[in-house]
């Protein structure tokens, strides 16, 4: 397989990822919506707390989406660092051979730590998103249940 073909590959991928990540991103602002539109003439009583729950851990998908976002962000820009290291054209390139080593490798360190954390914010993105329609559906039966005990 050609570096070019690896490139698109590797491009559609990135396209695809992001496009779920902001797809997350757009349910759960939705969901919060909906919840505050569902709530919106409710006085405060014991039974909105599965839904204050679903909320909260919205919030939480929320963050979690947009640091996604941040760390994806700054693994290419190490990325970007570790190629122009590699070419020997980075605007702090090391001098000797060893240094560039020693940065190339530092570079990649960085680079799996800051994917590393991508993938867990993303991982937790959709677990909260879930956790949190599941409150929802409990508020929901809830609500039905005290409108049928009335």
């Amino acid at each position: 397989m050609g570096e070019e073909q690896l490139r698109d590959i590797y491009q559609q991928h990135r396209t695809v990822q992001d496009k779920y990540t902001y797809f997350l991103l757009a349910v759960t602002a939705s969901a919060i919506a909906f919840a505050v539109q569902k709530t919106d003439s409710s006085i405060i009583s014991w039974s909105l707390l599965p839904i204050g729950l679903a909320v909260l851990l919205w919030c939480c998908s929320f963050y979690c989406g947009c640091q996604n976002l941040v760390w994806i962000q700054v693994t290419l820009f190490a990325n970007l660092a570790l190629f122009q290291l590699q070419q020997g054209n980075h605007p702090n390139q090391p001098v000797g051979l060893t240094e560039v080593e020693a940065a190339k490798s530092g570079t990649r360190d960085a680079m799996d730590e800051n994917a590393n954390k991508a993938k867990n914010h993303s991982i937790w993105q959709y677990r909260f998103l879930v956790l949190g329609a599941i409150f929802f559906l409990l508020w929901h039966i809830l609500e039905m249940v005290i409108r049928t005990v009335r």
